[in-house]
């Protein structure tokens, strides 16, 4: 097993912690460990909210979670002699949920969640469809996942990082700052927000000192967006076996991980739409001197999916164009077709006896692909939703014979603001 630098005991609040990760990004939170070129290394990682979310069959920990304290991220990792510049090169040898821990309080002890955030606290891909909470529990049996909340599928997961980047630097994270800020006052009240400014509450920054640590906080990066650090990118397919090539911002490069999920489909379509769990990551760094400019890598991360992961061969496939729910026309909107394609998957899952919110659910936390199919027939976009007809107990494929009604069991669990 490769040398344990980054430790988490379940036992204790990712604050209470020999050492401490963080939830921003700032250049000068310090890094909690050094590594070096050609170095293996185990760090463990809390699922994002550190606890919040519990395995029962409520929705009120969903529809209440404490966004302000995401990402529990561990690290930063500063490795030697990575310079601004640079290539960060990061290999993932391995990952999946906490070890030899198949119970417990924890996601990643034997289970892990999926939610539907409300609009009114970070909402999600269909929000305008399902402003309310909901909440779906994954019990895990090796790499299959089920649920008590949406009967009848089980799955493999393609185990991955949502979260993994390097620090920005100063520049960069002024950069950010002000981008956003211009947006979020194009329409400030809006719900859910256009983006999240640099938030001081619930701020972790590792070891800063406190002489240093009020600055940070009012400076440093909230980590929901993926940004050119790589960030949460929630790429499923960034999985064991995959390389990934980082911008190098600051000396050390400071790479931070977290955020891993058991399973998820393209898009992590409600918000946690993923299978969220904490768990432990193996890695291994290299570094390409210069590697920026010799390779015309001047931001954001590219990478070489993974190998491994469900061999799904058959795929029952939904579509969608740029047209509004109301018929409103528009023009070449990739998003749009793929929102309208993700509604018609959910429509039709309906008739096989699912609520539309399990079928939201499904969607975001099964290996689905998403894909754009057309982008230059104007006015409309194609987009493509594949669902793997495989994870199905049953026959979901259109037949003669009509749908087969899946009994709905607990359903799912649901909360609403008063």
């Amino acid at each position: 097993m490769p040398e344990l630098i980054f430790p988490l005991d379940s036992k204790r609040k990712f604050t209470d912690q020999v050492k401490i990760g963080h939830n921003r990004w700032h250049p000068e939170i310090p890094p909690v460990a050094w590594v070096k070129p050609g170095d293996s290394f185990r760090v463990h990682c809390r699922e994002w909210f550190d606890g919040a979310i519990h395995n029962d069959d409520s929705a009120e920990d969903i529809r209440d979670a404490p966004l302000t304290t995401v990402h529990a991220l561990s690290g930063p990792f500063a490795v030697e002699g990575a310079e601004p510049g640079d290539l960060l090169v990061v290999d993932i040898l391995d990952l999946g949920p906490v070890p030899q821990e198949d119970s417990g309080p924890l996601a990643g002890q034997g289970w892990g969640y999926t939610g539907i955030f409300p609009t009114r606290n970070g909402g999600g891909f269909l929000t305008e469809q399902f402003p309310d909470a909901y909440k779906a529990i994954w019990d895990f049996s090796g790499q299959i996942a089920t649920s008590r909340h949406i009967p009848a599928v089980s799955f493999t997961g393609i185990t991955h990082p949502g979260l993994m980047g390097t620090a920005p630097s100063a520049a960069l994270l002024s950069k950010w700052n002000a981008r956003e800020s211009a947006l979020i006052a194009t329409d400030p009240r809006r719900v859910p927000p256009l983006a999240l400014p640099p938030e001081p509450r619930d701020a972790v920054l590792g070891s800063v000192p406190p002489s240093e640590f009020d600055r940070i906080a009012a400076e440093a990066a909230r980590t929901a967006p993926p940004r050119e650090n790589g960030g949460n990118q929630d790429i499923k397919n960034l999985t064991r076996g995959s390389r990934v090539f980082y911008p190098v911002y600051v000396p050390g490069a400071n790479l931070s991980v977290g955020d891993l999920h058991f399973s998820q489909g393209d898009g992590e379509i409600t918000f946690c739409g993923a299978i969220e769990m904490g768990g432990f990551i193996d890695l291994r760094v290299e570094v390409i001197k210069e590697g920026m400019r010799t390779y015309r890598v001047g931001e954001n991360a590219i990478f070489m999916p993974g190998r491994t992961g469900p061999q799904y061969s058959e795929w029952l496939a939904f579509s969608g164009v740029s047209v509004t729910l109301d018929g409103e026309q528009r023009y070449l909107d990739s998003q749009l077709a793929y929102r309208r394609a993700c509604l018609h998957a959910i429509d039709y899952l309906t008739a096989f006896g699912y609520s539309p919110e399990q079928a939201y659910l499904l969607l975001g936390a099964a290996p689905i692909e998403g894909r754009l199919s057309g982008v230059v027939d104007i006015p409309n976009s194609c987009a493509t939703v594949y669902l793997p007809t495989a994870i199905f107990d049953f026959d979901v494929r259109p037949s003669a014979s009509g749908p087969l009604r899946v009994p709905q069991g607990t359903g799912a669990p649901h909360a609403a603001f008063d």
